[in-house]
């Protein structure tokens, strides 16, 4: 008896999906036609660029969801995608345009692509085949597997020295941002990689610390001696701001500060789609960085707490289907994932409302960006795959033993 996986889509995951990217679409024409249209551009140019994108995700979802699973073991695949992600990464640093100081992006005609974004399924992909693979050894020998007892990687084939490639080239464009973003989601991999609880508390501490003596240590340096610092010198701009945005109010802080006016603004109800003020020219980046600055403002709280309640039902829907998942290397890739949009919307809400300093991390769905959606749509049909193709195995062992029962 054959099961389609037509009959085995996860719809709770699959409609807020659609749901979001369908609000993406006309939270990005909000936010981008004013200016646009001031500019003397036609005001659909960035939502016809996001919409583009999004009919390319969805046809990639239909594509990916009939693939079988075991695609995403095969390992020569992953090489080869790897392989490639390194070709664009350097591509971006020798013939990419510079966006607010730093490489990174390929203008195609008009298309631009962002390697980097790229980074984030292929890290969670690459993980949770190395570690899916050590799950008996790990049960016995706990985190000790993984490092193979040794503080530092020796050989080209340690996950770490990987990492280290993979992660390490953004240094060159420079982009600490998205850097910052793979170092969490690694460690989140390492997480969840079946190691005791007790090293993620261990971890999630040393982070916590670290990132409290980091931001004491600048504070107390100054700002202008940490922008001397190579590669940290376009960040320093954010750390001004972060400490005390009033302060220059025109300057390193004018981000932050309009950010607060627009939130103030929206109050609990907002003051309605399309009429936000900060995105007329006083919110630098309202379409991308800022953007749930404007949603508030426009929606006001209660609009943007259900849209923050739908994103965060389809995380949990996600996250779930990790941890009801059998197969140790399904478990991993769908938690990786749902982590992964967790920390991308901690990191983007903490920027906006001065909680860390501003990262320029974008929010996942609103923020206007093609290939941003594009990597969560990927994303997304991994787990839509997973889950159907798990309930599937689930469903033709029972067929199993009750044929079995009656024999």
């Amino acid at each position: 008896m054959k099961i389609s996986k037509r009959h085995l889509l996860n719809y709770s995951i699959l409609v807020p999906y659609i749901l979001l990217s369908v609000l993406g679409l006309i939270v990005v024409y909000s936010t981008t036609s004013a200016s646009l249209i001031q500019e003397g551009q036609s005001a659909f140019q960035l939502v016809r660029n996001q919409a583009l994108f999004w009919l390319v995700s969805l046809l990639l979802i239909a594509v990916i969801y009939k693939l079988k699973l075991g695609f995403l073991r095969n390992e020569r695949l992953l090489f080869i995608v790897m392989f490639t992600e390194l070709i664009l990464l350097a591509l971006a640093r020798l013939i990419g345009i510079p966006i607010n100081g730093a490489y990174g992006w390929i203008k195609v005609g008009p298309i631009t692509v962002q390697p980097a974004e790229y980074l984030k399924i292929i890290i969670i992909w690459y993980l949770a085949q190395r570690f899916s693979k050590q799950q008996e050894e790990i049960g016995v020998y706990d985190f000790q597997v993984l490092t193979q007892n040794q503080w530092f990687p020796r050989s080209f084939n340690d996950w770490r020295f990987v990492l280290l490639v993979m992660i390490g080239s953004l240094a060159i464009f420079p982009d600490l941002v998205n850097a910052t973003i793979l170092f969490l989601v690694s460690l989140l991999m390492y997480s969840i990689s079946g190691i005791a609880h007790r090293w993620f508390a261990t971890i999630l501490a040393i982070l916590t610390t670290l990132a409290t003596v980091t931001l004491t240590a600048i504070k107390v340096i100054g700002v202008d001696k940490f922008s001397r610092i190579p590669v940290f010198g376009y960040v320093a701009k954010r750390f001004s701001g972060f400490f005390n945005p009033f302060d220059d109010v025109a300057g390193a802080g004018h981000q932050l500060a309009n950010s607060y006016y627009a939130m103030v603004n929206g109050g609990w109800f907002g003051l309605g789609l399309g009429n936000s003020i900060e995105k007329r020219g006083y919110l630098p980046e309202a379409h991308t960085d800022f953007v749930f600055s404007i949603v508030i403002e426009e929606f006001g709280f209660v609009g943007a707490s259900l849209i923050l309640a739908l994103l965060f039902f389809l995380i949990l829907r996600i996250i779930l289907v990790g941890i009801r998942a059998k197969d140790p290397f399904n478990s991993m890739v769908a938690i990786g994932i749902g982590g992964m949009i967790l920390i991308q919307v901690f990191v983007n809400i903490g920027g906006i409302s001065g909680l860390i300093p501003s990262t320029g991390v974008t929010f996942p769905f609103l923020s206007q960006g093609g290939n941003s959606l594009l990597v969560l749509s990927v994303a997304i049909a991994f787990v839509l795959n997973i889950d159907a193709s798990e309930k599937r195995a689930q469903l033709y062992e029972e067929l199993e033993t009750h044929s079995s029962n009656y024999m």
